[in-house]
C-alpha cells in the first residue's frame, strides 16, 4: 500500500515539477524583449580611417558601434571577473551570486554587492529600469532569462558594452573611452580599463571630473578585485571630458544630410590638415574687423579629391560671423579670379597670344567703361604683363571680341555653376557674375590639368564625372606659366615660380580671394563678411595671398612641379609672332582710328577758356610715347614722356594744339582764351 501511494506521490511530483517547468517556459518565453537594434551614432571618417565627426543619437547621446574585437581584451576580462565571473556558465541568472548578496545585505544590514549579472544588467540598460524595487528585478531576471534564450553569450556582451553609461550623454565602452581618454578602447592601459570598469555602476556618482575621490576608490576596489598582485601604475584621473571631434562641420553636415541612414561616411580629406587650415583660418581673422570670415579648400587636382573644407574658423554665431554659414559654397563676386580664364580662352580661340601687344588706353562700350583699379593706364604692353598686373582693360576687350557667352560656356565647361540675372555682359571678365570658392577651386584645378578639370568630391568612392575640356593644353599651360612668374607675398619669396596663382578684390572691398596651384594641388582662399557688406581696405593680395601660400606650406614641405609645355605650345618672341598675332586688334579695327591714337582730355575742341597767368594745361590719353606738342604749326614741347603738360598760352585769340604721338599719329583741337 505504502509503495503503491509513494509511487502515485512520484509521480504526481514529476508531474507537478514538469508542469512548473512549462509554465516557466512559457513565462519566460513570453517576456516582452525590448528592441535590441539600436540607433548607434554616425561616423565620419578621413581618408586614412581617423575618426572627424560623430553625430549624437536620439536626446543628444552618444553611442557609438562598438564589436568585441574592437575592445582591448584585458578590459573584457577585467570587467568579467569584476561584474560576472561565471557569465559564460550561468543562464542569465546567476543563483550564488544572487545568495551571497543576499547573505551580504543580512549581515551588514546594508547592500554590500549586487547579485545581478551582466545578462540582469543588459536586460535593465535595454528599459532604462530602476534596480531598487523587487519588482524592477524580478523583471530583469526574467528579461535575462529570455535574452539568454535569444542571443548568445557574445551578442549579449556586445549589447552591454553598447550601452553601459559613462556620465553625461555618452554611452557604450568606445564613446566612453573617446570622451575620457581620447582614443579607441583597443588600447587601454590597466588603469583606465578599471575606471571603465568602475563607471558605468554609478556613472554620475563616479564622474572623475566631479568626484574624483569616488571615483579613485572605485577605480580602485575592481583594480584589487582583478589585478590582487598586480602592481599598477595609477595614472592621474581625467579632470573633463574630452569633446568629441568635430573637423570639417559644414562639409560633415552636408553629407550627412544627404544620406541620413548612413552610418559611416568615409571622407578623402585629411584629419590632420583639416585640423592645421582651421587653426590658420582662425588666425587669419584674428585682428580684424567684426563680423570678417574666411574659408579654405584644398583638393587634389589629378583626381579632384578633396583635402580639407573650412567653411568658417568657427562654427558658431560669435563674433558676429556667421560662421554657420559654409563660405566654401557661398555665392560671391569672384573679383579678378576669373582673369585667367579670359585670357585662355582668348588664346585658345587665336585672338590673342602671351607676347601680343595689348593697348592699356581708355575705352568705353556704349555707357560702359571700364577703369584700372588704380585708374592709371599703362599704354601699349604684352598680354603677359597686362595679366600679371592684372589690368582690366586689357580682358573686358579680349571679351569683347570673345563674348561674354562663350566666356560663361566656358566656365561652366570647367564644372562651375556661374550664377547671373538676365544676359551675361562685360562686366563678367572683371567678376559680374556670381560664383563660389568651390567653383573657383575647380576651375583653377583644370589649368595644371591641360584644361579638363576632375570633378571635386569629399566621399571615396563618390562618382567621378568626366568633363568637357574648358581649353586647349597649349592655352592651359600659358595662362600657368604666366601666373606662375607672378611674385608671392612677402615671405613666400622661396617658393617664387614653384605655385601659380592669381588674387582678386570684389567690387566694393566684400570679397578678397586668392586661388593657387603646383603641379598636384589646387588651394582657394576667401575673406571677406558673410553677409556681403564691404570690408574698408581689404586687398586679396594684402590678406588671402599669404594664407594661401601658408596653407601649401601646411599641405606639404615643397611645392610639387609645374607641368612642362605640350609639345604644340608657340613659345617665342613678340616680333616672331604671325602679324596678326603681334598686336591685337578687335575685329573691326580695320573700320575704327589706329590701336593707341591720341586723345586730348583736356581741353576740349571749341573750348572757351579764361586766361591765365600759368598757361593752358593739357591733359592726353592714349598715344605711344615720346610726344610732340604743336601749337599753331609751331614745336612748342618734344620729347614728352608724360600724358599732361601746361602750354604757355596766355596772349587772348584763337589757338590750335596739335599733338603727334611716337608713331606719328596726330590730333588736334582749337581753343580760344578770352
Amino acid at each position: 500500500m505504502i509503495r503503491r501511494f509513494g509511487l502515485f506521490a512520484l509521480v504526481g511530483l514529476l508531474g507537478l515539477g514538469a508542469g512548473l517547468r512549462d509554465g516557466f517556459d512559457a513565462w519566460v518565453d513570453g517576456t516582452a524583449v525590448p528592441p535590441v537594434l539600436v540607433e548607434t551614432s554616425a561616423e565620419v571618417r578621413d581618408r586614412h580611417g581617423a575618426l572627424m565627426r560623430v553625430f549624437p543619437v536620439e536626446d543628444g547621446r552618444v553611442r557609438l558601434a562598438v564589436a568585441l574585437n574592437q575592445v582591448d581584451p584585458e578590459f573584457i576580462s577585467m570587467l568579467l571577473r569584476y561584474e560576472d565571473k561565471r557569465f559564460y556558465r550561468h543562464s542569465g541568472v546567476d543563483p550564488l551570486a544572487m545568495l551571497r548578496a543576499a547573505s551580504q545585505a543580512l549581515w551588514q544590514g546594508e547592500i554590500v554587492s549586487g547579485g545581478s549579472t551582466l545578462t540582469m544588467q543588459v536586460a535593465r540598460l535595454l528599459e532604462n529600469s530602476g534596480t531598487g524595487r523587487w519588482q524592477g528585478k524580478l523583471r530583469q531576471i526574467r528579461l535575462a532569462l529570455a535574452l539568454e534564450r535569444q542571443l548568445d553569450k557574445d551578442q549579449i556582451l556586445s549589447l552591454y558594452l553598447l550601452h553601459a553609461p559613462y556620465g553625461g550623454a555618452v554611452e557604450g565602452v568606445r564613446a566612453g573611452s573617446l570622451a575620457w581618454f581620447g582614443k579607441e578602447p583597443a588600447r587601454l592601459t590597466m588603469a583606465e580599463a578599471a575606471l571603465l570598469v568602475a563607471l558605468p555602476q554609478a556613472p554620475e556618482a563616479r564622474r572623475p571630473d566631479r568626484h574624483p575621490a569616488r571615483a579613485a576608490a572605485a577605480r580602485t576596489r575592481v583594480l584589487q578585485r582583478t589585478q590582487p598582485a598586480a602592481g599598477v601604475h595609477l595614472l592621474k584621473l581625467p579632470s573633463k571630458m574630452v569633446p568629441f571631434v568635430r573637423l570639417a562641420p559644414h562639409l560633415t553636415d552636408r553629407i550627412a544630410a544627404e544620406d541620413p541612414l548612413r552610418q559611416r561616411f568615409d571622407l578623402t580629406l585629411d584629419a590632420r590638415l583639416q585640423t592645421q587650415l582651421e587653426a590658420l583660418a582662425g588666425h587669419a581673422v584674428r585682428g580684424q574687423p567684426r563680423g570678417v570670415s574666411a574659408a579654405i579648400l584644398v583638393a587634389d587636382h589629378r583626381t579632384g579629391a578633396i583635402l580639407a573644407s573650412v567653411g568658417s574658423p568657427r562654427y558658431s554665431a560669435g563674433g558676429g560671423a556667421a560662421g554657420f554659414v559654409d563660405m566654401t559654397r557661398a555665392i560671391r563676386s569672384p573679383g579678378s579670379t576669373l582673369k585667367p580664364f579670359v585670357y585662355g580662352l582668348a588664346f585658345d580661340q587665336g585672338l590673342a597670344h602671351p607676347d601680343t601687344l595689348i593697348n592699356d588706353a581708355p575705352v568705353a562700350f556704349g555707357r560702359y567703361a571700364p577703369q584700372n583699379f588704380d585708374g592709371q593706364f599703362r599704354g601699349e604692353l604684352t598680354v603677359r604683363e597686362a595679366l600679371q598686373l592684372s589690368l582690366n582693360i586689357p580682358p573686358v576687350l579680349l571679351t569683347q571680341e570673345l563674348g561674354a557667352a562663350r566666356l560663361m560656356a566656358g566656365l561652366r565647361a570647367g564644372g562651375a555653376v556661374p550664377h547671373l540675372q538676365g544676359k551675361p555682359g562685360l562686366a563678367v571678365a572683371l567678376g559680374g557674375v556670381g560664383l563660389t570658392l568651390t567653383d573657383l577651386v575647380q576651375l583653377y584645378g583644370a589649368l595644371p590639368q591641360g584644361g579638363r578639370a576632375a570633378q571635386l568630391y569629399a566621399l571615396q568612392g563618390g562618382a567621378q564625372q568626366s568633363q568637357r575640356r574648358m581649353m586647349t593644353r597649349a592655352a592651359a599651360w600659358q595662362v600657368s606659366h604666366i601666373l606662375a612668374s607672378i611674385t608671392p607675398p612677402n615671405g613666400a619669396a622661396a617658393r617664387a615660380g614653384q605655385i601659380a596663382y592669381k588674387t582678386g578684390t570684389s567690387y566694393g572691398h566684400r570679397d578678397a580671394w586668392a586661388i593657387g596651384f603646383d603641379g598636384a594641388h589646387v588651394i582657394g582662399v576667401w575673406l571677406g563678411r558673410p553677409d556681403g557688406t564691404p570690408v574698408p581696405g581689404v586687398f586679396g593680395g594684402d590678406l588671402a595671398a599669404p594664407i594661401l601660400f601658408e596653407a601649401f606650406g601646411r599641405l606639404k614641405a615643397a611645392p610639387d612641379p609645374l607641368p612642362g609645355p605640350p609639345p604644340e605650345t608657340l613659345i617665342v618672341s613678340t616680333a616672331s609672332l604671325p602679324a596678326p598675332l603681334q598686336r591685337f586688334r578687335p575685329r573691326d579695327a580695320v573700320f575704327a582710328g589706329a590701336a593707341n591714337y591720341p586723345v586730348v582730355a583736356f581741353p576740349p575742341d571749341g573750348a572757351v577758356l579764361q586766361r591765365g597767368l600759368d598757361g593752358v594745361s593739357l591733359k592726353l590719353r592714349a598715344g605711344v610715347l615720346p610726344l610732340t606738342i604743336l601749337v599753331d604749326g609751331a614745336p612748342i614741347v618734344t620729347g614728352l614722356h608724360r600724358r599732361d603738360v601746361v602750354l604757355p598760352l596766355t596772349s587772348p585769340g584763337f589757338s590750335r594744339i596739335s599733338v603727334i604721338d611716337a608713331m606719328g599719329q596726330a590730333v588736334q583741337v582749337q581753343i580760344r582764351l578770352d
